[in-house]
């Protein structure tokens, strides 16, 4: 994360800067086992065939497992960045709005992991992240 955020934001919180303002994150849900955000499709998100772009999926689950990580390593004066990212798209989202639930599955000195499942307006399942966050001192 280049910017230093706010660790008990007012939620919703939508952002405005830097590449989450571009793709429209907005954090719903924001503890330290648990995290919860949300993007409207838009034309811009998606690739030539119609679907939200795969790295559209991959920024949401990074941006909302750094932003819960944060949310309990900045005020200790640490640092939360992504270190690792793999997401398995199972069913594309064309429209509506992509809905992301993150949970935390290992809470280390150095890395968290986090489980995250994206799901379209119906409530299927369409990608899953699982995301490692690194923890470092400044």
């Amino acid at each position: 994360m280049s910017v230093i955020i706010d660790t008990d934001p007012q939620l919703p919180f939508q952002a405005t800067d830097g590449f989450e303002g571009l793709f429209g994150f907005e954090l719903l849900e924001l503890t330290e086992e648990r995290a919860r955000a949300r993007v409207v499709v838009r034309e811009e998100l998606k690739q030539p065939a119609g679907l939200v772009h795969g790295g559209v999926y991959a920024s949401i689950a990074e941006s909302l497992a750094s932003w819960a990580t944060a949310r309990v390593v900045l005020p200790q004066g640490r640092t939360a960045v992504g270190l690792s990212n793999q997401t398995s798209f199972l069913r594309p989202i064309t429209e509506g709005t992509i809905e992301a639930v993150a949970i935390r599955r290992h809470r280390g000195r150095t890395t968290w992991v986090w489980e995250v499942e994206i799901s379209d307006d119906q409530g299927r399942l369409c990608t899953l992240t699982r995301m490692t966050i690194a923890v470092r001192e400044p």
